[in-house]
């Protein structure tokens, strides 16, 4: 089966350029191709499509390799450029070489073209694949170092490889001064069961899932953390080591204290209210209560022994002009008698 290759012909001669595309189907490629010979129809063949590989004449009346090799290393630095020349000049090799050629080549022998097309597309491909993984490095090591959460690495051993700026932040530890030391600094002494444990798991490739638990900052004090421990594996998918986020979860931890104690408070005051409730036995003449024993009290000793009201004592407009009345009453029969 042919492999499909997109070739883009410097040429003048348009039978040079059919000699050079029938050794590439020889060698099982199906050349898409288009010939250009001038500096504008190069321009606009580079920005109309993608091209696997160029293919250039060294010397045309109108142009020539080294300019064209200019002209494309310009746009596209990456993309292979073959040079085929009708005559060999050692000189005009090294030069276009040096220039940022791939291979140069002899018209008179095309014998050494598909092997080296092949070669240069393999060596683009690969240069591609190591510009996007640099560049997902890159990106990655972005993500890493912007987070609020605490990242870091760790080798198989506990050694400390690699440190972000929020980790330091949380731990208070800068990069310099724990890159090469052991995570252990990180533990109190009654939690180094913990350390032993997270370093079988990564061992045995196993992710150790988000966990509150508490570890040493700098100084010494002990904070609160919620820790993801996960394992690392080269490329072979060897585990080379663990890499750890840590979110610091000391304000949450204290927003729970003030929501329990704030609860607990709650609750107890709750506790020591009184209310009246149901049915109250109450004397229609003296309005006394009857309470659970079966005795009966004023009004206000019971309200007062059954909820939190303090009475004050007064008398209403209604009661003054009975009171009133009778008092008045009382002085006009003095009078009289």
């Amino acid at each position: 089966m042919l492999k499909l290759l997109h070739v883009l012909v410097v040429e003048d001669s348009e039978n040079d350029a059919t000699l050079v595309l029938d050794e590439l189907r020889k060698g099982g490629y199906e050349p898409m191709s288009e010939r250009v010979q001038t500096p504008d129809e190069l321009s606009q063949a580079l920005n109309r499509h993608t091209w696997d590989i160029i293919l250039s004449d060294y010397v045309m009346p109108q142009f020539s390799g080294p300019e064209a090799l200019r002209l494309v290393r310009d746009k596209n630095p990456d993309i292979p450029f073959i040079v085929i020349s009708g005559v060999y000049g050692e000189e005009s090799a090294v030069r276009m070489m040096k220039a940022g050629a791939s291979d140069y080549l002899v018209k008179t022998n095309l014998s050494r073209l598909v092997p080296a097309v092949e070669r240069e597309i393999e060596a683009a491909a690969s240069r591609r694949a190591r510009t996007q993984a640099e560049a997902m490095s890159r990106y990655l090591a972005a993500i890493v170092e912007s987070s609020d959460d605490a990242i870091f690495g760790m080798r198989a051993d506990g050694t400390v490889v690699s440190w972000n700026r929020a980790a330091e932040r949380v731990y208070g530890f800068r990069a310099g001064e724990i890159i090469g030391r052991n995570v252990s600094i990180l533990y109190p002494d009654d939690r180094l069961d913990e350390l032993i444990d997270t370093m079988e798991h990564i061992k045995r490739g196993d992710h150790v899932g988000r966990a509150e638990t508490a570890r040493v900052r700098k100084g010494g004090r002990l904070i609160p953390v919620s820790v993801t421990v996960s394992p690392i594996k080269s490329a072979e998918g060897k585990i080379t080591g663990g890499s750890v986020i840590a979110r610091d979860i000391t304000a949450r931890k204290r927003d729970e204290l003030e929501r329990i104690k704030l609860i607990h408070e709650l609750t107890e005051a709750l506790s020591r209210v009184k209310t009246l409730a149901g049915l109250l036995p109450i004397c229609a003449c003296c309005k006394r209560i009857r309470d659970d024993q079966g005795y009966w009290q004023q009004v206000e000793a019971y309200i007062s022994e059954h909820s939190e009201a303090v009475f004050t004592h007064g008398i209403c407009p209604d009661c003054f002009k009975v009171s009133r009345a009778e008092i008045d009453k009382g002085e006009n029969e003095a009078k009289a008698g």
